[in-house]
């Protein structure tokens, strides 16, 4: 049963740390998606986020933002793996490995 413990704590530290380092960067990350919109035939791009209960359209030009698009792709995929990280804990401590 110790040993049993000992692997439920190093697990529950194990998804702890990951939690940390995915919460680090996603605060450098950008909030929200990019949406084209096309107006008079030609193509703008906008960064629309919701800011109080708002959503909030800003301007990014007429040019693909093809880096923004990346950095918005990857905090998707960040929030997708501490969602998963989130319910490993919850099962963790349900069983008992909180201690």
């Amino acid at each position: 049963m110790i040993v049993l413990k000992g692997v439920l704590r190093e697990s529950r530290q194990y998804y702890l740390d990951i939690k940390r380092r995915i919460e680090r960067r996603l605060v450098n990350l950008p909030k929200g998606s990019v949406k084209e919109r096309i107006i008079s035939g030609r193509k703008y791009y906008y960064l629309q986020q919701r800011v109080g209960g708002k959503v909030v359209h800003k301007y990014l030009g007429s040019k693909r933002p093809e880096a923004l698009m990346k950095d918005v792709r990857a905090r998707v995929k960040l929030k997708r793996q501490l969602r998963e990280v989130n319910e490993a804990l919850r099962l963790l401590q349900r069983v008992g490995g909180k201690s």
